[in-house]
């Protein structure tokens, strides 16, 4: 594998965690790791290994544009990963804010709801 990619799997076990990526990579198959493979270099080991803005920040614009472009999919495991990129609850809520003055407030509401659901699984785990 190339260095992008091995920098992008220690980003993103960084981020989403062990048990996240090795549940991936285990549902990993021929048709599909292509794409994985892309998703590891361009999003893990690219845009989340640069230096220019911090895990926080960066964190915050990935809820944002989620909830704003209706990618709800991937909204819990983002939650998720804020108890180790230090995005704190006030802070997907600003997110969260701004989408709904900016993108519309059904989608900021529904991800809302997604964000209350998924930090409510956290604590009883």
């Amino acid at each position: 594998m190339s260095e992008r990619f091995e920098n992008g799997m220690k980003v993103r076990r960084k981020i989403l965690g062990d048990a996240h990526v090795d549940r991936a990579e285990a549902a990993k198959t021929a048709f599909d790791e292509p794409f994985q493979t892309l998703i590891t270099e361009g999003a893990w080991g690219t845009v989340w290994a640069s230096d220019g803005i911090s895990d926080r920040e960066r964190s915050m614009l990935t809820l944002a544009l989620l909830a704003a472009l209706g990618n709800f999919e991937e909204i819990p495991m983002h939650i998720r990963a804020t108890a180790r990129t230090g995005a704190s609850k006030s802070d997907v809520l600003e997110a969260f804010q701004h989408v709904a003055i900016y993108a519309g407030v059904p989608r900021a509401n529904h991800a809302l709801k997604l964000a209350r659901q998924t930090y409510a699984e956290m604590e009883q785990e």
